[in-house]
């Protein structure tokens, strides 16, 4: 799954993060779940987190073993697949209209 394109215009960290988050919105991830689904820093993963979370769009819930990170429900697009999207939707999405 993948963030709803309305989220898709955010820095592109937070896009990664909202994507790896959409992947597994039912489980929650941990900050090292998602370092190893996105390929950027720990820093910026901290700082994509905090702007996700100040704009409400994700939820920290905490247990007593660890921090989970959710999506909200509303970021949560549909399930695609990427062979279903054409290359007129890729290259739309890649642009700025």
């Amino acid at each position: 799954m993948r963030a709803k394109p309305e989220y898709r215009n955010r820095d592109e960290t937070e896009v990664v993060v909202l994507d790896a988050l959409a992947d597994r919105h039912q489980e929650g991830m941990t900050v090292f779940e998602i370092r190893s689904r996105a390929d950027v820093t720990i820093d910026q993963i901290e700082d994509a987190l905090a702007a996700l979370k100040d704009d409400d769009l994700i939820v920290v819930e905490k247990d007593e073993e660890r921090t989970l990170i959710l999506p909200d429900e509303d970021v949560v697009g549909p399930e695609t697949n990427d062979e279903d999207v054409s290359l007129l939707d890729k290259l739309r999405n890649k642009l700025p209209f």
